[in-house]
């Protein structure tokens, strides 16, 4: 069975309902995942998606910030939520997939929004970097996150950081920059490599090629200077690490009417 699974910060999923549902018109992709919703659950627009197939919904959200959801045109047998930091501002959801979605082995996702970090990459005088870096701890600490052998597991999401050289435009200049500073890039790196994850998007695109995701609201012209970075991802347990058949990067959505500073990340996994 071929499962496509999309992951988009959205930047306000009611201010931009608009663009989601042309994306789902134009791809269809099985699975959407979106952060950054800025939605209380009581009022995410569950009848749009609705009208446009996507049925099951699991929703952690919170008026104004942050916020994570997984919709799908597939049904799933449960969702959970989980608090780090002891905070509980809605940065992660999980959906488990099964016999219901027509899938003989179950795929567990998990949808995850992790803190930004301001822009004082010092934890002593930045409580939001400081959040930042203990989330990325306390991810690396999470059993539920370090996926059996024999388990089926995705993990995707705006994780805010870009851990390569080559998923910034700049190495050089951008390590003195939150998301990309040698802290950020260590700490999600080995979050990574203790749950055994496998970084699909770099999997099929290898360095030194440049993998962007994202480009600020800052840069006027975002197209000519392409100061983007990598800061969302797709990661695959080792059991379906063979299986994903393909990862895009929808850039010109960057270019819509009023956009997300994000891009969607579509994967196509042979599950």
């Amino acid at each position: 069975m071929r499962l496509t699974l999309t992951t988009w910060n959205i930047n306000s999923v009611r201010l931009r309902i608009d663009l989601v549902a042309k994306f789902i018109k134009a791809v269809r992709p099985d699975i959407l995942c979106l952060q950054e919703t800025k939605c209380p659950d009581d009022a995410f627009p569950l009848k749009r998606f609705k009208r446009l197939g996507y049925e099951a919904v699991a929703l952690n959200g919170q008026k104004g910030y942050h916020g994570v959801s997984v919709i799908s045109r597939l049904p799933f047998e449960s969702f959970n939520v989980q608090s780090f930091c002891g905070k509980k501002d809605c940065r992660h959801v999980s959906a488990v997939f099964g016999e219901r979605a027509g899938l003989r082995d179950p795929v567990t996702v998990h949808n995850f929004y992790v803190p930004a970090g301001g822009d004082i990459p010092d934890p002593d005088v930045n409580p939001k970097f400081a959040h930042k870096l203990a989330f990325l701890d306390e991810m690396r600490d999470n059993i539920t996150l370090r996926p059996a052998a024999n388990e089926r597991a995705i993990l995707v999401g705006d994780l805010n950081v870009a851990p390569l050289a080559h998923d910034v435009w700049s190495h050089k200049q951008m390590r003195r920059v939150v998301s990309h500073t040698p802290i950020e890039c260590a700490k999600l790196t080995t979050a990574r490599t203790t749950g055994g994850w496998i970084d699909s998007m770099r999997e099929h695109t290898p360095e030194p090629a440049k993998l962007y995701t994202w480009w600020s609201y800052r840069s006027a012209d975002w197209t000519t200077a392409d100061k983007g970075r990598r800061l969302d991802h797709v990661w695959t347990s080792p059991m379906l690490a063979d299986r994903v058949s393909g990862v895009h990067i929808a850039r010109n959505y960057r270019g819509a009417e009023r956009p997300s500073d994000h891009v969607p990340v579509t994967a196509t996994i042979e599950a």
